[in-house]
Order: C-alpha cells, then structure tokens, then sequence
C-alpha cells in the first residue's frame, strides 16, 4: 500500500481507526465510526505537540579531546542547560501513551544521524577517527522521548577530528536537514501499542509550500508539511522498517548530508 497526502492530513488511504483507546484524546483519525475491530491494524495518527518549554535552551558549554591510541581520538564534551530539568519524569498531555524513559528528560545525542544516545547529565564522551568530519545534532527532550521543537532547544555543530586528534568546529551548514529520532531499537507489550514517530528539522520550515517531510512506515507512505510528532499505532509484531526523506516544495527529494534516514525496529510480545 502506497499512499500520499500532506497537512492536514487526509487518512482516507490509510486504515481508519475505530477509538484512540490509549492515545491522547487530541489525536485524530479519518473515520471515528469505523468498526472497532479495525483498530487492531496499523495506522498513523499525528499529536497535539505542547509548546510547554518555550524558552528551554541547549548549548555546547565546551570540548575537549585527547589521543586514543594512533587513528583515533577521545572527544568529551559538556552542555549547558537552562530552563529544562533533566531526570524529571515529563507529566503532559502525552505522558503515559508510549514507551518512558524512567531516568526522566534528557538530551538526545545524535552523531551523523546514527541512533541516539540519551543523556542524563550534560555531558558525553565518544571516540572518533582520526581525519574525519562529523554532524552532531543535539536537543532535549522529554522522558518519553518526544523532542523540544522551541527555538533554542537544540545545538547542531558541524566539526572534524585532524590528523593530530584536535576538535575542529567547521562553518556552520546553512543547508536544509532532517534528523531521525524515534522509533528506536526494541519495543515489547504495551510499548507495541503506540510508537512514537518523531524527526527533527534542521534549516528548512515545513509548509504547504514550502519544504515536506516523506514518511515510509511499513508498506505506508505519507507526506507531511508540519513539523509535528506521530503515533504509529498496532504495528504488527517482529521488524518494522522506516524511512524519512526531505522533499523540496516541489516534490522532489532534497540531496546532501542529513536529508535521508533509515531505520529498523523491532516489536515482540
């Protein structure tokens, strides 16, 4: 099943579902009559997003780095936090729907759009090859993983480790970028229910006439031009497949670093 459609979204092609069951009350669907045997199948719904952290603000405070044997190196870096409490359980409008993090909020830690690492404390240490250049995007988030989209939420760096192990921040990207977030990794019992589908724009507003977001879930594929969260809701056990692309106001994907993701995870009983 291939479909498409931008915001507001139109689920017409999609499988309607009968009752939101555990889903935010805010959340719509195409077809509120529709059998509730129905929503048993998969289907995508989008989330009322509160800006609850309008003024939440990350930033890098400092970097360091240091020699790990003869091709690689140590960066340790460390944040600044202001207005957003990391380890505190987020209690909003969506809380207790999907998959939380019992640690609380934290910042989500995104190296050349591979998986996340969540951050508990403002600090991180990776290695890195020697001679090699790196997007880092960072941003907070709340305990169940949904991202803070106010405006100084998030730090994205581009820099590169020399030859000699050296931290090298590089001119800033003015290109238009999407990063992944969730879904990620392994989820069991009633995490399965509600998936939260959730990307983070980089240098682009989304628009009807402006940049979109493709969406591939499964064998569904949807377009959106809001920046905004989804609950993927009843997906069928065992691998799921995702996709995300950035589309220019014509259609047509975007080219360049950051603008496609990929990503597999998996849903047991």
């Amino acid at each position: 099943m291939k479909l498409k459609f931008s915001y507001p979204l139109v689920f017409s092609g999609l499988i309607a579902l009968a009752s939101l069951g555990a889903c935010n009350q805010n959340t719509k669907t195409a077809d509120s009559n529709a059998d509730s045997t129905i929503n048993k199948k998969m289907s995508i719904a989008p989330l009322a997003e509160a800006d609850d952290f309008p003024t939440a603000k990350l930033t890098v405070k400092d970097v360091s780095t240091e020699m790990v044997g003869t091709d690689s190196a140590k960066m340790m870096i460390n944040f600044d936090v202001a207005n957003y409490e990391l380890t505190k359980q987020t209690m909003d409008m969506n809380s207790g729907e999907c998959a939380n993090s019992d640690k609380g909020q934290h910042i989500h830690f995104i190296m050349d759009n591979k998986p996340y690492q969540a951050l508990y404390k403002p600090e991180n240490t990776v290695t890195l090859p020697l001679n090699s250049e790196h997007y880092l995007l960072c941003f907070l988030s709340r305990s169940y993983h949904l991202s803070v989209k106010s405006p100084n939420a998030a730090v994205l760096v581009h820099f590169k480790i020399d030859e000699k192990g050296n931290y090298v921040k590089l001119e800033e990207s003015k290109a238009p970028m999407l990063f992944y977030s969730r879904p990620k990794g392994e989820y069991a019992g009633k995490d399965t229910q509600n998936l939260l589908l959730d990307f983070y724009v980089k240098n682009a507003t989304l628009a009807s006439d402006g940049y979109k977001v493709k969406v591939d879930v499964g064998d569904t594929t949807f377009t959106v031009d809001k920046w905004q969260p989804y609950f993927i809701k009843n997906a069928p056990m065992g691998e799921l497949k995702l996709k995300i692309q950035l589309q220019d106001a014509n259609g047509k994907d975007v080219s360049g670093d950051n603008t496609m993701v990929e990503r597999t995870v998996t849903l047991k009983q």
